[in-house]
């Protein structure tokens, strides 16, 4: 059995969901491109915390991915585009249902099976350790949109996407992020080991197996598998993981609250597997589903998934937030697209 999380009763719960933080300052945010705003942000930037090294690597994992891209147009198998496209599920499904809701906000209990499969799942994925990815999603949660959140949406739209990745974290977040209680996270036998060996894990399961693969079975060019199995099919789950810290805290209605950033968003909902009820999430962050509803036609995959693995003895204890709640937070602090936002059903 998985070690948990420390507990809080409900009466803590209804707590911490007021403890999001409440933006009554909240600027009218709109995406569109300026040069001239580029420019003067380049100007403006503190170069000496730029991250030079990730910067590299992610111009050269692009580089890459629009040669994919090419590729996949014009040159690989539809098996090996079948294939990527399997492998982007399992991948997004270790964010989604494992790093996400399993690890960072046990919404749910997993199985020593389960967990290993997620775990190998997230490892796919290469976005971190398990640990690294809890305890930041922890912090975020806790500090929305302050200094302390690592990717603060306040700082602009491409910070939250991926700028933060590629600049020295804030003081804040360290500081915040080190007090966290993250004993439930170091117990587990499946994240301590892959924390342990995650650079030979994460090189073997994202690109190595990916690519050989194609190449063993259905003589796939190595070229090619590396560049859409591999690097394509990395550089996508990347950006649709991106979606939810950017677009789902800038585009979207808020029928639960509205004096917060996140927001319900069905386009994020859909590519990421139903994490795009952002708004919803924030307010109830213990949910399983991350949403009030989930199932297929509200594009919740992950929900999906978790309950087929709870009639499968798999996962369990799954939390969820009463009807009778939902509704008094939507009175109280919503937007008043409730009813719109809400018409698909279970």
């Amino acid at each position: 059995m998985a070690p948990q999380a420390p507990e809080q009763t409900a009466k803590e719960e209804l707590v911490n969901a007021d403890e999001v933080p409440h933006h009554h300052d909240m600027e009218v945010r709109e995406i569109h491109i300026s040069p001239r705003k580029i420019i003067s942000d380049l100007r403006n930037l503190d170069w000496s915390k730029v991250v030079w090294k990730n910067v590299i690597l992610f111009a050269l994992l692009h580089t890459y991915s629009v040669y994919g891209a090419y590729l996949a147009l014009f040159a690989v198998q539809w098996k090996t585009i079948g294939f990527s496209a399997v492998l982007y599920f399992m991948a997004a499904l270790g964010i989604t249902m494992g790093a996400h809701r399993l690890w960072s906000h046990r919404s749910y209990k997993a199985t020593f099976p389960l967990r290993l499969v997620l775990g190998m799942f997230q490892t796919m994925a290469f976005q971190n350790s398990i640990w690294e990815w809890a305890r930041d999603h922890r912090v975020h949660h806790k500090y929305s949109e302050t200094d302390a959140d690592p990717h603060n949406a306040r700082r602009g739209f491409f910070f939250s996407h991926m700028g933060w990745l590629m600049y020295r974290k804030h003081p804040e977040v360290i500081t915040k992020g080190r007090g966290l209680d993250l004993s439930d996270l170091e117990q587990d036998s499946v994240v301590a080991f892959q924390r342990k060996y995650y650079l030979p894990l994460v090189l073997t399961l994202c690109f190595v197996i990916p690519t050989l693969i194609p190449c063993l079975w259905w003589d796939e060019y190595f070229t090619n598998s590396l560049m859409v199995a591999g690097f394509l099919r990395y550089t996508i789950v990347l950006h649709i993981t991106w979606f939810v810290n950017s677009l789902a805290h800038w585009v979207g209605s808020k029928p639960y609250d509205k004096s917060i950033y996140p927001a319900q968003n069905p386009v994020v909902a859909y590519l990421a597997l139903g994490e795009g009820w952002h708004n919803y999430h924030h307010v109830f962050p213990w949910d399983y589903r991350t949403a009030e509803l989930g199932g297929l036609s509200n594009y919740n995959i992950t929900s999906l998934a978790i309950d087929f693995c709870s009639k499968l003895g798999l996962a369990y204890d799954l939390r969820t937030v009463k009807k009778d709640l939902i509704h008094q937070r939507v009175t109280r602090t919503g937007d008043g697209t409730y009813a719109s936002s809400t018409t698909k059903t279970e």
